[in-house]
């Protein structure tokens, strides 16, 4: 797939039309295809958005720099403007305010591409007069559906511009929140690293005490325990941010399976006793090729949801063989399981199971398993569940051939 270099955008998407269709916005004098005027100092930005519009049907027009744009716009009266934010002299803010002082200036639709995805760069795009804003990199199918809405939009102006004017407030709106609550996240992920970390060392220093009593060192033992369940938590989520920005790129090495799950299993060794679970291994195969960071927390991730659905007094099972260039990777419970229609969904954020008169909530506190789906698509693997009849198998298979 074709994208436009920079930060992913998070914003909804519809179908793509072919140019032609009905509702296809032309050029209002006669019906010719609309007039797009691309300005990126990047020239594989431009020719990238050029080949995709072109492809739909538009006719356009290329400019590297500030000027050039105003000069294009004065020569071919374009439809639409794409206007890079970052550019050397004058900047797209700069050039947007030119332009709405222009003849035919004020109505034409103005795109601002950018790869600051802050709600600083987004309130001034509004302030300057833009009329929608995509952060980079903008995939070929989200750059022609919103060049479509917003010529759309210009036609439809004139005809309803109240209605215009309260939808455009909406989307601005929504889009500014969602801006606002990634940087509440961001804030909140980073801040509570130290206290988490902080709490984990004063459990460490606990426990090297001799002389602490039993209940104490239990005590000290439980909050350690916890402390590493927040870190995951929190490392999680920034690493799911990463991931949507496309960012989440695992630095793969030869992993030695049978120590990692030893560690696994001695890393939740509290969490199963305290949940009366028994832990098992049955590991076939000596290595595997991937992130050992990421796969680790993967697995952790697994098995913990796995300890936490599985009844008292049974046992979770982790098993790896390999299947040719496939090392697949099982953890399988005796919990309720779930239902099939249910197996795909349950990697989705914030899911919870409706499973009989029960309600399981195996997304893991949310984000657990939607993180594990992440990593494990970043290395180009598989994830999937299966029915242990009963309770549940995940299922990890990653490619381990040249």
């Amino acid at each position: 797939m074709k994208i436009l270099h920079g930060c992913t955008p998070h914003l909804p998407m519809g179908p793509v039309r072919r140019y032609g269709e009905v509702g296809d916005v032309q050029s209002t004098s006669e019906k010719k295809p609309a007039k797009v005027l691309v300005v990126d100092d990047n020239e594989a930005n431009r020719l990238l958005a050029q080949s995709t519009l072109e492809d739909e049907g538009y006719t356009v027009f290329l400019a590297e720099r500030g000027a050039d744009c105003l000069e294009i716009f004065k020569r071919e009266a374009p439809d639409c403007v794409l206007l890079d934010i970052r550019m050397p002299g004058m900047d797209g803010f700069a050039v947007c305010e030119q332009l709405r002082a222009m003849p035919h200036g004020a109505d034409t639709p103005v795109l601002f591409l950018t790869a600051l995805r802050d709600v600083d760069t987004f309130d001034r795009a509004l302030q300057v007069g833009g009329d929608d804003f995509l952060t980079k990199p903008v995939r070929p199918t989200e750059l022609v559906v919103r060049v479509q809405s917003a010529l759309t939009l210009r036609r439809l102006r004139g005809e309803v511009r109240e209605h215009y004017d309260l939808q455009k407030r909406q989307r601005d709106d929504l889009l500014r929140l969602q801006l606002q609550k990634e940087r509440l996240m961001a804030f909140v992920v980073h801040d509570l690293k130290n206290p988490v970390n902080s709490m984990d060392l004063h459990a460490q220093l606990l426990l090297r005490d001799k002389g602490l009593s039993a209940d104490a060192r239990d005590s000290a033992a439980q909050i350690r325990n916890e402390a590493q369940k927040l870190t995951r938590m929190i490392v999680n989520l920034l690493d799911l941010a990463k991931a949507d920005e496309g960012q989440l790129q695992p630095q793969r090495k030869d992993v030695e399976l049978r120590p990692l799950v030893d560690s696994i299993i001695a890393d939740l060794a509290l969490t199963a006793k305290n949940r009366k679970v028994t832990l098992t291994a049955a590991v076939e195969t000596d290595r595997i090729h991937a992130d050992p960071d990421l796969l680790r927390r993967t697995l952790t991730n697994l098995v913990e949801n796995a300890i936490r659905y599985a009844p008292e007094g049974t046992s979770v099972s982790i098993t790896a063989k390999r299947d040719g260039k496939e090392v697949v990777v099982r953890i399988a419970d005796a919990g309720s399981g779930l239902p099939p229609d249910m197996r795909e969904r349950v990697f989705d954020p914030f899911v919870q199971v409706e499973h009989g008169e029960e309600t399981v909530g195996r997304s893991g506190r949310g984000l657990g398993l939607t993180f594990c789906k992440r990593a494990i698509d970043a290395h180009g693997g598989r994830i999937w569940i299966e029915d242990a009849a009963p309770g549940a198998v995940f299922c990890v298979s990653l490619h381990d051939g040249d």
